[in-house]
């Protein structure tokens, strides 16, 4: 039996292990939110659940939660993260803090802390990768999904969100509705991995975060004439493939001047063959700045390039907004509590800003939250060589459970 609050970090090990061995091929991770292969890792995480006696169910999101059968209901700490993954992920990114939670949650069970009933929960779709809409259900959770806006999206197939998410027996319409679990819910903590170079290159084991950078998602339509590649002379042409080229290199040099980072991570062309100068082309841009201002300014500026760009070219332009979400400050008081279970288990304070976005980054606009990483090695992610050592993860899931032990009894 474990002490209150101690997490058995092998046996969180062996669970993200297995995990990896249901749930990945020769490519990578390949739980895509709403895919048959993510129902198979939630139906693992049902067996590990079940282990412990954990009662769970499914919101109007499609976010599952957890918490021991016959514990309390009331003011609860919240623990968690998502077990979907990009395609051809990593084995580590959202899996560990589900796994951690799980761990603390079988910790709970089997050593009371006494303090506020522990809730587990997998956030829905946290990575976005069908539709390009990140935290759907942790936004909902928070109260801010466009449900409406959200349910037109589509995949790469054509396929509508509202028809996907149906076969998974959600509703996008009514995922809002969600947002009733935040009642009786005190505080969220999360686990992560960080997905970058910092931690390795400063020699920290595990470390506070104090939040997230701020997002502007949106994607540019450049609409031109296509044509026939061998006769249509190259000043005659309205091509909407070089307005969105262009774009692109501009986009680029958006962080010198503003900081922050951009990426232009998503081109399309129509008809999208060698012998036809293309008519269409589909550019996302995904712009992050931890200052609002500069992140206003960055989205002012890739729009002023992409009509500059579509003229140049003799093409028109369009926009549709993605996603976006405003940086985060994590509640301070909870972060000091992370610092401090960082120095206890690795003898060392460290803090920083996270680069990526995460769940934790839609709870704290609805209630105290704070998050901790662990290195990434080569600052590596969302790509099959992602990975941690064994020693900094065990250190970081510890120390994850002295902080969830510390705000239990808060």
């Amino acid at each position: 039996m474990t002490a209150a609050g101690q997490i058995d970090a092998d046996r969180v090990l062996a669970d993200l292990r297995e995990l990896a061995r249901r749930t990945s091929d020769d490519r990578g991770s390949q739980r895509v939110a709403w895919t048959q292969t993510w129902h198979d890792a939630r139906a693992f995480l049902g067996e590990l659940l079940d282990e412990i006696g954990a009662v769970s169910e499914t919101d109007q999101a499609g976010n599952l939660w957890a918490r021991l059968d016959g514990d309390a209901n009331g003011e609860s700490v919240a623990v968690g993260s998502h077990i979907d993954s990009v395609p051809d992920g990593g084995w580590l990114d959202g899996a560990l803090g589900l796994m951690a939670a799980v761990g603390a949650l079988r910790s709970h069970a089997s050593a009371p802390s006494g303090g506020k009933p522990l809730v587990l929960v997998d956030w829905a779709d946290e990575e976005g990768s069908r539709f390009g809409y990140s935290l759907f259900g942790s936004s909902a959770f928070a109260g801010r999904l466009d449900a409406e806006a959200a349910a037109k999206l589509r995949d790469a197939d054509g396929r509508t969100m509202r028809e996907v998410l149906a076969e998974s027996d959600v509703d996008v319409s009514r995922a809002p509705d969600c947002s009733a679990r935040r009642a009786g819910l005190a505080a969220y903590l999360e686990l992560h991995i960080e997905q970058g170079p910092v931690l390795e290159a400063e020699g920290a084991t595990v470390a506070a975060v104090e939040g997230c950078q701020g997002i502007e998602r949106v994607r540019f339509t450049f609409t031109g004439q296509a044509a026939h590649a061998g006769t249509t002379p190259m000043a005659m042409r309205r091509d909407a493939g070089l307005a969105a080229a262009a774009c692109a290199l501009r986009v680029a040099e958006l962080p010198g001047g503003l900081g922050g980072v951009a990426t232009t991570g998503e081109l399309r062309l129509e008809p999208g063959i060698s012998t036809a100068v293309p008519g269409g082309a589909h550019l996302a841009c995904d712009l992050r700045n931890p200052d609002a201002a500069s992140l206003a300014a960055m989205l002012d500026a890739a729009r002023s390039s992409a009509a500059e760009c579509a003229a140049d070219h003799g093409c028109e332009v369009s926009e549709e907004e993605i996603f976006r979400i405003a940086p985060t400050t994590f509640d301070p008081e909870l972060v000091d509590a992370a610092a401090r279970a960082c120095e206890e288990k690795a003898g060392r304070k460290f803090r920083l800003t996270s680069g990526a976005l995460h769940d934790a980054a839609s709870v704290s606009r609805v209630m105290p939250a704070a998050m901790m990483f662990c290195p990434s090695r080569d600052g590596i992610s969302h790509a099959k060589e992602e990975d941690t050592s064994e020693e900094d993860l065990k250190v970081a899931i510890e120390a994850f459970g002295a902080l969830v032990a510390g705000v239990l009894v808060q």
